[in-house]
């Protein structure tokens, strides 16, 4: 059948024929990539690549000359602009054969790609760039859908790719385990040569080759053949039924949701013990079948199959041994004890297979934590990469899914189709159809010198990555600067306020900065704890944790005549004071359950040590903070480290100024002003005044203090505790005395 005719069972053709007849090709190049890198079924975020073969005009001689377009390395297919790929001339790889010595050294051949570039082109070819040029085919596709990698990691893969073909009327071929790089690319250009007609290759425990004459018909023969293997898996699956993964043992919780809420921060804080790591939890149907099945711990040890999975989420997760039934007061205890396991048999694992020239030993907690009867939790550096790592897990579990479909009743071969010159059939371990990539392989990948230098090229973080910083107030004034400079500087911000519709519009506009997955708004009350505590659930979720919580909101009071009520007084009082207490009191159990270097920063005044006519209730609030922020310093010590700032009047942006307080503030002092004057502007005028009052003459605004707050904060400051820094111009009266 012509697989452009050939009828789609789960993808869609998203081909448009006008949009891509105005590309040229490597524009059509950038256009297939993008297709086929937004579908995760098809490939996986910054997993695959694409190339075309592309007749340009050399700018050295002028002649024609062939071309590779290659995806670059560390790129991903979803996003990939023209910039992203690596160019090369063709013939010149192709001659690298000729210097080839063998797989032993096949590591050094990386270094010869660079004299090879056609251009000026600065993207680093990838050390999958000779499998697509010596392969005979124009368009080029290599990914790793699911239910190929099914296929390539089943026991009796031979046996069904033989089956697939007869089926759907092709002619795929199989090529043996091989870690990629120029070894594999000899592999598959012998495969092929001696398969003439062949229309794709399947990688013993990786993934998937598909080609085509033309862009359009690479793309088409791509998502056919993913389709086709779709539809012969799922069928498989389908007749499995129940006995997937050997049956359920365990049923997911109906508190599921609230039990994860309750141990992430423990869990972030215990696999946080290197490094900060951003966590992300999930309860997909999938992921409870898996946990809760009797097989769950057996398929868990024996780790995943495809590079492109374990490289995300370490070779195996760690299976918390704990039995859903129980209390979950065990919970703790339980994962303490796997955490203890995990990290020595990492240590192990690393001590069997390191070289003098290996990579030190990293990080050796998991990345991917499952626990019965609730879910799956996944971690990394920042939200991206922490949910990306988690969609990863769940790629392995659909892939071992989709095995234990395609063995059902068969007889395991005695020599597995993955086994060939790089790992014999005894290296690798077998269960329910299932094929493991074998430790030292995934070794060989995980600490391999070229993955250790594409580490390496990732650019320096910033001051705040890895922190969650909640910014109460943060929907204006002081708390929006404080956001947009926590973002800047790369946290994950979250933005709490009462009004949340303008903490929803100030997340926008800080997503323009550090992007969607970094920032998030929240509603909050500080003056209820049962606001507060859903708020902070409500952040776990999103990142696992808090590492920073930073308030800036505040209450004057004012009335026309410059007297304030009681009631007024108490709320005064209970905004500026009470609700401190609550907020930190609230977050003290998460920071406690953490146990990681957290910090907080209160907003207190200079009015707490200069007292003014008509602002007692206002001055004694803030003076009473001023206080509690010593008091908590000395009551969360040592791992959380509470501050303070104490400024002078901050007009701009600031919600405390309504236009009827900034008139009686002008009244007050005597300020000649016109009515007609806007809103700013008579800010501005009030602020000029209270600049005169100060050494410097200079407004304080919004960002003066955001950037004391952040200083207190952040790394800068990790040995201060106790303290409130002036943020008042130089205003003598506030002086310490």
């Amino acid at each position: 059948m012509n697989p452009i005719a050939a009828p789609l069972t789960y993808l869609k053709d998203l081909w448009n024929q006008e949009t891509a007849s105005h590309l040229d090709e490597p524009e059509l190049l950038r256009y297939r990539s993008n297709l086929l890198g937004a579908d995760l079924r098809i490939t996986n975020f910054g997993g695959g690549n694409t190339s075309s073969k592309v007749i340009q005009r050399d700018p050295l001689d002028g002649a024609e000359k062939k071309v590779l377009w290659v995806k670059g390395s560390g790129g991903d297919l979803g996003s990939i602009q023209r910039s992203g790929f690596a160019t090369l001339y063709l013939e010149k790889l192709l001659a690298l054969e000729k210097v080839y010595g063998g797989a032993e050294r096949e590591d050094e051949m990386v270094g010869l790609y660079p004299l090879c570039t056609f251009g000026l082109n600065p993207v680093a070819a990838s050390i999958d760039t000779p499998l697509h040029g010596f392969l005979p085919f124009d368009h080029v596709d290599h990914l790793h859908p699911d239910w190929g990698i099914a296929l390539a990691a089943s026991a009796n893969g031979h046996e069904k790719l033989k089956e697939f073909n007869d089926r759907f009327c092709h002619k795929m071929i199989w090529v043996p385990w091989q870690r990629p790089g120029f070894e594999l690319a000899m592999m598959m250009k012998r495969a092929v040569e001696a398969n003439p007609g062949c229309d794709g290759v399947v990688l013993g425990g990786h993934g998937l080759f598909t080609w085509g004459s033309t862009q359009r018909e690479c793309y088409r023969n791509t998502i056919t053949i993913i389709d086709q293997l779709g539809q012969f898996v799922m069928e498989h699956v389908q007749r499995r039924g129940a006995t997937i993964f050997g049956g359920a043992r365990y049923s997911a919780r109906s508190d599921a949701k609230e039990i994860a809420t309750g141990i992430l921060p423990f869990l972030r804080g215990r696999v946080s013990a290197q490094q900060k790591l951003i966590g992300t939890y999930s309860d997909l149907p999938e992921v409870q079948q898996f946990v809760n099945a009797k097989d769950a711990e057996k398929l868990a040890s024996l780790g995943t199959s495809c590079p492109d999975h374990f490289l995300r989420t370490k070779v195996q997760p760690l299976l918390v041994n704990w039995n859903p039934r129980e209390d979950v007061s065990g919970l703790r205890t339980a994962i303490d004890a796997g955490l203890a396991t995990y990290r020595k048999q990492y240590g192990e694992y690393y001590a069997k297979f390191a070289e003098p020239a290996s990579p030190a030993l990293r990080d050796p907690n998991p990345k991917i934590v499952l626990i019965p009867g609730v879910g799956q939790f996944s971690f990394g550096k920042n939200k991206t990469e922490s949910r990306i790592t988690g969609e990863f897990y769940i790629n392995a579990i659909h892939v071992m899914e989709g095995a234990a479909g395609l063995g059902g009743m068969s007889k395991c071969p005695d020599v597995l189709p993955q086994a060939g010159a790089a790992a014999t059939t005894e290296m690798f371990q077998v269960h329910d159809n299932y094929v493991a990539l074998p430790a030292r392989e995934a070794f060989r990948i995980e600490y391999w010198a070229l993955e250790e230098a594409k580490l390496r090229r990732q650019p320096a973080e910033k001051e705040l990555s890895r922190q969650i910083v909640v910014v109460v107030g943060g929907a204006s004034g002081i708390g929006r600067e404080v956001v947009r400079i926590a973002a800047e500087r790369g946290a994950h911000v979250v933005v709490a306020d009462r009004a949340i519709e303008a903490a929803d519009r100030v997340a926008q506009e800080c997503s323009q900065i550090c992007g969607n997955e970094m920032v998030a708004a929240c509603a909050i009350d500080i003056t209820d704890r049962k606001s507060i505590h859903a708020a902070i659930e409500k952040v776990v979720l999103k990142y696992g944790g808090i590492d920073i919580l930073v308030n800036t909101a505040a209450l004057f009071p004012s009335s026309p005549s410059g007297h304030i009520s009681d009631e007024q007084w108490s709320t005064t009082l209970t905004v500026n004071v009470t609700a401190n207490y609550l907020l930190v009191d609230e977050i003290s159990a998460l920071f406690s359950d953490q146990g990681l270097a957290s910090s907080i920063v209160l907003t207190s005044s200079a009015n707490a040590v200069v007292p003014k006519r008509g602002s007692e209730a206002y001055d004694a609030s803030k003076a009473a903070l001023s206080h509690l922020v010593r008091e908590f310093a000395v009551s969360l010590a040592p791992n959380v480290r509470v501050n303070g700032i104490s400024p002078a009047t901050v007009v701009k942006g600031s919600s405390m100024f309504p236009r009827d307080r900034v008139i009686a503030s002008l009244k007050k002092y005597k300020i000649e002003f016109d009515e007609a004057m806007t809103d700013d502007e008579l800010r501005s005028h009030l602020a000029t005044f209270y600049a005169q009052r100060t050494l410097t003459h200079t407004p304080i605004e919004p960002e003066d203090c955001a950037k004391a707050i952040l200083f207190l904060a952040g790394p800068q400051a990790r040995c201060t505790s106790g303290h409130l820094i002036p943020v008042d111009g130089g205003l003598t009266e506030a002086f310490l005395r």
